[in-house]
C-alpha cells in the first residue's frame, strides 16, 4: 500500500542536544508527540499523523512545518508527491539538561515531556487488558520513592540513562519489538515545602 512506510527506519543521526530555539518548538505537547511518533514509527504524512492523533490535517501540517523549521524533521524526498508530503525525524532522540538550559523554554519543554509521558502511559493503560502475557509479565508499572540530595538524584539519573543506553544502542535481537521506557525523577511535593 503506497500510504504506509516499508518499515520504520531509524533517524539518520543520533541524539541532538536541544538549543533554546528547539526547546521553544518542542514546548508544545503535540509537536513533541508528532516528533516522537516519527522517531518511533518512521516516516509519515501529515494526514496519517492527523488521523492517529485525531487532529485536523491542517493543524498537523502546521506543527510539522514548525518542527522542520526547528531542524528536528525534514521532508522525506524519497516518498510521496506534491499532494502527500512525507516527513521523517532527523535525530534518534533529544537531550536536554535542565541544569544547562532551565529558563522559561527549558521548563516549558519539560512540562511538554511530562504531559506526553502521561499520554503514553494512558495509552498503555488502555492496552493492558489485551496485552500478550509474555509482554505483560515483563512490563513494569511502578512508583518508587528514594530519599536523596539533588547531587544524588543527578547521579541516579545518569546511572539509569547509562543502563537504557546499553539496550538502546545494541543491535535488536530476532523477535525484538519496540518497548517504551519512561523515566521521571523529580522532588516529591513535600520536598518543595519550606
Amino acid at each position: 500500500m503506497a500510504d504506509l512506510p516499508d518499515s520504520p527506519r531509524p533517524a539518520p543521526h543520533g541524539d541532538i542536544t536541544l538549543d533554546t530555539a528547539a526547546l521553544r518548538v518542542l514546548a508544545h505537547p503535540m509537536r513533541l508527540a508528532l516528533l516522537n511518533r516519527l522517531r518511533q514509527q518512521g516516516p509519515s504524512t501529515a494526514r496519517q499523523l492527523a488521523q492517529h492523533f485525531d487532529l485536523d490535517s491542517g493543524a498537523a501540517s502546521y506543527h510539522l512545518r514548525r518542527l522542520a523549521a526547528g531542524g528536528l524533521i525534514e521532508e522525506d524526498a524519497e516518498r510521496g508527491n506534491r499532494r502527500d508530503r512525507w516527513w521523517r525525524a532527523l535525530h534518534r532522540g533529544s537531550q536536554h539538561d535542565p541544569a544547562e538550559r532551565g529558563g522559561t523554554e527549558g521548563r516549558a519543554y519539560s512540562q511538554a515531556v511530562a504531559l506526553a509521558a502521561a499520554e503514553t502511559l494512558r495509552r498503555a493503560a488502555a492496552q493492558l487488558p489485551g496485552m500478550p502475557d509474555e509482554w505483560f509479565g515483563v512490563s513494569a508499572f511502578t512508583d518508587l520513592t528514594v530519599h536523596v540530595t539533588p547531587e544524588e538524584l543527578a547521579a541516579l539519573k545518569q546511572e539509569l540513562y547509562a543502563v537504557v543506553a546499553r539496550y538502546r544502542d545494541k543491535e535488536p535481537a530476532p523477535g525484538a519489538a519496540a518497548a517504551t521506557v519512561q523515566f521521571q525523577a523529580f522532588p516529591a511535593d513535600r520536598a518543595l515545602e519550606p
